[in-house]
């Protein structure tokens, strides 16, 4: 191979390096309905939001919940589809009840509570007779007033079946799912979403079990659900496991702090790289750090710095230096081709 093939060679090389970018790996990462099963009897039921907003489609908060930013004095319509999923018929009851938020978790008020978002809401129907395994669609109306006053609200629509005991079941089944409602009320377009993970650390548990938790705090204007999971790389030999995901359940309201926490199905003392990737809704944010899980039940283990910050370049960085080897290495070429002309 002459000088000049080698120097293309090189430049060929650097620059797919540059094209292929070199970063380091980052991590990939809401309770919905439930239904209340009675396994003695065969009974159960479940409710699912059948409309989105066109403006939320790509939001899978919204799939889920009825999150909404409106105007005072708007009325919104959604849709939801209760189902028998028993081989008896049975009664359902559909009404709205109280939410609240605190301590990182979504709390539900006991029977009908309400509170200003349930006296918005109305449906078309709120008794059903639904055969087994029949589905019926309720319309839900949120009307709200035009002197509302800024802020957000929540509630949640429930569907509740109560089976009287028989000369077959001498057990009352009692049991109701739902789907929550988000509703902020303001002027203007909706207030931001967001969120920060303050802390990325290994515990092992009480039980012997090793987890990885993470602090996280809402940053916006509106309430999350907290979803996600971990990746475990660079660990001994090479090793790689997950992803785990993150334990359901966790919903912050703004200003909120609160733990996620990912149990994990093995021993791994590490170290390890841990990747968490954490989301509420098209809220996105992801961490990396060196961890060692502790050997003693109930203790926090070692966390080095984030590994972002252990010797990986910025991509930015990267992209830099390569254009200036190829501005450097083509000079060079340059010269030599001259030469040999």
């Amino acid at each position: 191979m002459t000088g000049a093939r080698r120097y293309w060679v090189v430049l060929l090389v650097l620059a797919f390096v540059q094209a292929a970018g070199v970063m380091p790996a980052a991590g990939h990462g809401a309770p919905g309905a439930s239904s209340p099963q009675d396994p003695a009897a065969g009974r159960s039921i479940g409710i699912r939001l059948l409309d989105v907003p066109e403006s939320r489609r790509a939001d899978p908060r919204a799939q889920a919940y009825i999150v909404d930013h409106v105007a005072p004095g708007t009325t919104i319509e959604r849709r939801v589809e209760v189902s028998n999923k028993s081989s008896v018929p049975m009664h359902v009851n559909v009404y709205a009840a109280a939410a609240t938020i605190t301590n990182g978790k979504a709390t539900f008020a006991p029977k009908r509570t309400p509170n200003e978002l349930t006296g918005w809401t109305s449906f078309d129907r709120a008794d059903l007779e639904l055969a087994a395994s029949e589905t019926a669609r309720v319309r839900t109306t949120i009307r709200v007033p035009g002197d509302a006053v800024a802020g957000e609200r929540y509630g949640v629509i429930w569907a509740q079946t109560d089976t009287p005991t028989d000369r077959s079941h001498n057990v009352t089944f009692l049991g109701r799912v739902g789907v929550r409602m988000y509703i902020d009320v303001g002027p203007g377009g909706e207030p931001p979403s967001d969120f920060r993970i303050e802390r990325l650390y290994p515990t092992r548990a009480g039980d012997g079990r090793e987890e990885a938790r993470a602090r996280i705090r809402n940053t916006g204007s509106r309430a999350l659900d907290i979803g996600g999971a971990l990746s475990l790389v660079d660990g001994p030999g090479g090793r790689r496991a997950g992803p785990f995901p993150v334990e359901p359940g966790t919903t912050l309201a703004p200003g909120d702090a609160a733990e996620v926490a990912v149990p994990l199905d093995a021993r791994l003392p590490g170290p390890w790289t841990a990747e968490l990737t954490l989301r509420s809704g098209l809220v996105e944010h992801a961490t990396r750090a060196t961890v060692t899980f502790p050997t003693t039940p109930g203790s926090v283990g070692a966390v080095a710095a984030p590994a972002a910050q252990q010797g990986y370049f910025p991509a930015s960085a990267v992209a830099g230096l390569s254009a200036l080897v190829l501005a450097a290495l083509g000079l060079s070429l340059f010269k030599f081709v001259r030469r040999r002309r």
